[in-house]
């Protein structure tokens, strides 16, 4: 006697909504993906994930000026290193897209440091050091620029990035321990939120160099 329908239908139309913001999610963290590129295809980290991700975020966003520059940007690796009571983003790049990097650096990390909870964010290049068996891999001469010393030089300019390096001194101390001495520009017009980076930028440099540095303006 009782009527065989127990309760009112239901309705079908949020489930579609939220199936198409499951799929735009997927899609974006496809398209997000795009811009990691691995060694073999090593599976990118958690980390590296977010770092895409936010980069596409800013690629796609319409009030970003830097979103036509940013299309060129890949990353190859990211990293969190421990500096003095806080968290540096270290970023690695393709060397074949360091020219753009360098182009909008200053921007690029501003807006990284927003999308991170204020972590100092730093660009590198990756390059690749050739030890002295170079001739083993089939090369008559080695470039400079793929020398120890030179990738080191060079690492140290992207940790500073965009700001100069004015001057450097190596310091010996008694030990016969070498620091180097890192004198930044002082015209820099970024001078006073570059210099709540110079503890991060020694920290990532003896991270990625085991070189100890001492980053600092010249005294006015």
């Amino acid at each position: 006697f009782g009527s065989s329908h127990l309760g009112p239908e239901p309705r079908g139309r949020p489930a579609p909504r939220r199936l198409g913001r499951r799929l735009s999610a997927r899609a974006a963290m496809l398209n997000a993906r795009k811009k990691i590129v691995k060694d073999k295809g090593a599976a990118p980290t958690e980390l590296e994930e977010e770092v895409a991700k936010a980069l596409f975020d800013i690629e796609v966003s319409p009030s970003s000026d830097i979103k036509a520059e940013i299309r060129d940007v890949l990353i190859s690796s990211a990293q969190d290193v421990e500096v003095k009571n806080r968290v540096a983003l270290v970023v690695h790049v393709p060397f074949r897209a360091w020219k753009t990097v360098r182009k909008i650096q200053g921007r690029l990390v501003r807006e990284l440091e927003k999308k991170f909870n204020k972590k100092h964010v730093i660009f590198v290049a990756t390059r690749t050091i050739l030890d002295k068996n170079f001739r083993r891999k089939g090369m008559k001469v080695r470039p400079r620029s793929r020398t120890l010393t030179s990738v080191h030089e060079s690492i140290l300019e992207d940790v500073v990035g965009p700001t100069e390096i004015f001057g450097k001194r190596t310091r010996i101390g008694v030990d016969g321990t070498k620091t180097l001495k890192v004198i930044l520009d002082p015209k820099d017009k970024d001078k006073e939120n570059v210099e709540a980076k110079l503890a991060t930028f020694a920290g990532v440099y003896k991270k990625l160099t085991n070189k100890e540095a001492v980053f600092m303006f010249p005294d006015a």
